[in-house]
């Protein structure tokens, strides 16, 4: 190769590279607009670019070639502008999969006209009305990475707002411990934002949010309507009430309607997957649980699965990081092995997920078995399915079925893809979908599978807790183009 050509070449790729970043840039107020005044969030494959930087945005195009093909801001910058110029109300748009859509089958149509159609179910929609208030009861790992979802979406027309947290006091300072806790995050990085501490009115201001911090004990008694809270979801994230005579102690509280539990819940409650059988909630459903994580990743591939392969039997290990209820060295713990060092060792534990699957899908009862091993990893955790199905499959077959789900289903929020030969577990950090497949890993021999899913056990599966919230307020955005 001359020199000429290597400078030709180093000029060419700089000059595309700093002709994307300008598109880049004049897309951040088209899209800020879109937020603000239509309450239209835009998205690349599920990614929303509100609220994003250049750089983030154009590696939310650069990540889409993994799973459908290469995807630059140059396809989906004359999108944007259409969408902007359409009337849409509240609803979610995906510029990427309509430029990709475009791109494999809209050739010889015009352009306009493509995304017209594509769009038309969001033109004129109403707005979500009224906010619906949220108390966070527990502050832990969850619960601050819920109220960080939670002020991210505060700016969307309607939908969910958080006006407070319920805690323990500890000691002197505790405020602004609990502040600096939301701020600071050794796993998924600083907050996005600002946040003050107002401490003679006992709350926590975050991107303009007035957060009222309650100190209390016991459930039944606290007065939110006091605080002007009313009608409120609580979202209960202490794990230690998880049947309905524990959990209604919530319900007693004036301002309080509902409550969700984020842990797999005892009794007749219903434990809800957001995607499976979400679709059971009803307004007489005063208590719900939102599973666990595990359950949220691996339940909607083996829904699909089952539907199109049939599921005789499997077993599911989950490779877990560790958590807070274990020890950072030996010590005693009442369960099995968690008394041992969280950070030295790999511990064999039980899991209830397996078990818990066919609560959210039925058909599964007696099918799967389940074991989990933790092991010295803060967070990002893999589950291996390993399947006996009623119908064969290839690899290749298998694995084009899971993509095209992650794509154009109902479960694409559930449902993530990849098929890199790099990844490892802290590329899932932030991963905002219940479960990650990983293609490369696939083992098929006939009717036997081996399918590996990874999660984000935090974020992951915060996400589907906010979409169960965001149903249940009436909240949640019709999402365009329309699949499945």
């Amino acid at each position: 190769m001359s020199v000429d050509t290597i400078k030709a070449l180093q000029a060419d790729h700089f000059g595309r590279w700093k002709n994307r970043e300008a598109i880049a840039e004049s897309m951040i107020p088209q899209i800020g607009n879109l937020h603000r005044e239509n309450n239209v969030i835009v998205t690349v494959f599920g990614r929303a670019l509100v609220n994003r930087s250049v750089i983030q945005i154009l590696k939310y195009h650069r990540r889409v070639r993994m799973i459908a093909g290469d995807l630059s801001v140059v396809d989906t910058f004359p999108i944007l502008e259409m969408v902007k110029s359409l009337g849409l109300g509240a609803c979610q748009v995906d510029i990427g999969k309509i430029a990709i859509d475009f791109r494999e089958h809209g050739a010889g149509q015009d352009l306009r006209a493509f995304v017209e159609k594509a769009v038309a179910p969001g033109v004129g929609l109403k707005s979500l009305g009224e906010p619906r208030d949220v108390v966070l009861y527990g502050f832990g790992r969850i619960g601050r990475i819920l109220a960080r979802l939670l002020i991210e979406k505060a700016g969307n027309e309607g939908g969910l707002r958080l006006r407070a947290i319920v805690v323990r006091k500890t000691t002197d300072g505790d405020l602004q411990k609990r502040a600096s806790l939301l701020r600071r995050d050794s796993i998924h990085g600083p907050f996005e934002g600002t946040i003050s501490v107002d401490e003679e009115n006992e709350a926590i201001i975050a991107n303009g949010n007035f957060i009222k911090v309650i100190y209390g004990s016991n459930p039944e008694d606290i007065d939110y309507a006091a605080y002007g809270i009313n009608n409120a979801l609580l979202i209960d994230n202490t794990g230690k009430l998880k049947d309905s005579e524990g959990l209604g102690r919530h319900l007693k509280c004036p301002g309080v309607a509902r409550v969700v539990l984020t842990a797999p819940a005892k009794g007749d409650i219903k434990n809800i997957v957001y995607g499976v059988n979400s679709d059971s909630i009803t307004d007489a459903d005063t208590i719900l649980s939102a599973a666990s994580c595990t359950t949220n990743a691996i339940t909607p591939i083996l829904k699909v699965m089952n539907d199109q392969y049939g599921i005789s039997s499997g077993h599911v290990e989950t490779v877990h990081s560790f958590t807070n209820d274990q020890n950072l060295i030996d010590n005693y713990h009442p369960a099995d092995r968690r008394g041992r060092s969280a950070v030295l060792n790999m511990v064999i534990t039980e899991t209830g997920a397996a078990k818990a699957v066919a609560k959210a899908l039925p058909e599964l009862l007696g099918k799967l078995t389940g074991n989990s091993i933790r092991v010295p990893t803060p967070n990002v955790s893999m589950a291996i399915l390993s399947l006996t199905l009623n119908t064969a499959a290839s690899r290749e077959e298998l694995n084009e079925f899971l993509r095209n789900v992650s794509l154009h289903s109902s479960l694409q929020e559930q449902i993530d893809f990849t098929n890199s030969t790099e990844v490892v577990s802290t590329d899932f950090i932030g991963s905002r979908s219940a479960g990650v497949f990983d293609a490369q890993a696939t083992i098929v021999n006939g009717n036997h599978a081996n399918l590996y899913v990874w999660y984000d056990n935090e974020m992951g599966y915060s996400c589907q807790v906010m979409r169960i919230a965001e149903q249940i307020a009436g909240a949640h955005y019709l999402t365009l183009p329309l699949e499945g």
